[in-house]
């Protein structure tokens, strides 16, 4: 529903929410984590060189994430966004296979495949790579991949992310508000509450999501990963009015397919282990 929330700061440059974004998500998680008394994990982080450098990447990954996002919802390709975040679960699955060396039967290849074949289609038919769909699906599936095998927890491998990145965000936060073209605190309250609650609509998802990411095989990580697209896709169609005719439908029909095929393996895998 996150196109919702960003509709509502439609005045507000996509640069300008990415950091707001960051600052304000770092502030709520640091807070979060010194009322548990856990804050030597974010110490620990910090003080881990291969831990750190993994947490830049991870942090460089997510901004590219969040600025394409916010981007692509501002300048009317909300159906766009929802294709990348279609394509995501298999990008993790190619992952798994090619770095992390998990294996694929027969139905899985196939998903793949597919999916390979939704995106040419859809090159094809519009004359141009989708590359809002696959600069999202890529970040994040490495975004994934990187917090797989971190050694760090979901709550302060996150907090870690955002410290990193907050001196730059807010660095040009405080340059906008000297050269008055800040949106924050010239727009109205409304919209300063809407930047700050961008913080905790951002982090509790990507929370919820490292902390899954962690505990299950990535190629799994797909199999949850089906509703949030569905609803932009839905959203980018009944409340933006975006354009979504047969041609552009018939791509996303073999992506859902292949999804269709992973999901089904999935869920008769997972049945098989549940009477093991």
């Amino acid at each position: 529903m996150f196109p919702l929330y960003l509709a509502l700061l439609a005045a507000v440059p996509a640069l300008q929410i990415l950091a707001h974004r960051v600052v304000w998500c770092c502030l709520f998680v640091v807070t979060w984590i010194a009322v548990r008394g856990e804050l030597g994990a974010i110490r620990a982080a910090l003080a881990n060189p291969v831990t750190l450098w993994r947490l830049v990447a991870s942090g460089a990954l997510i901004s590219i994430n969040w600025l394409t996002y916010v981007w692509a919802v501002k300048n009317g390709h909300v159906i766009d966004a929802s294709l990348g975040y279609f394509i995501n679960p298999l990008v993790s699955v190619v992952l798994g296979v090619f770095v992390l060396s998990e294996r694929l039967n027969r139905a899985q290849w196939t998903a793949v495949s597919l999916a390979v074949a939704g995106v040419a289609y859809l090159t094809f038919v519009t004359g141009r790579l989708p590359w809002i769909a696959l600069v999202l699906a890529l970040s994040f599936g490495l975004y994934g991949l990187i917090r797989k095998v971190v050694a760090v927890e979901s709550l302060p491998g996150l907090a870690t992310e955002t410290l990193l990145l907050t001196p730059l965000a807010a660095g040009y936060l405080a340059w906008l508000g000297t050269q008055g073209t800040g949106a924050f605190g010239r727009l109205g309250a409304a919209t300063d509450l809407l930047l700050l609650g961008s913080g905790i609509a951002t982090a509790v998802p990507l929370a919820l999501f490292a902390y899954g990411a962690r505990r299950i095989p990535l190629s799994t990580v797909g199999l949850t990963q089906y509703i949030g697209p569905t609803m932009q896709l839905l959203c980018g169609v009944f409340f933006f009015g975006e354009p979504f005719p047969r041609a552009r439908a018939i791509g996303f029909a073999l992506i859902w397919c292949a999804l269709a095929i992973y999901a089904a393996n999935g869920l008769r895998r997972s049945g098989v282990v549940a009477r093991a």
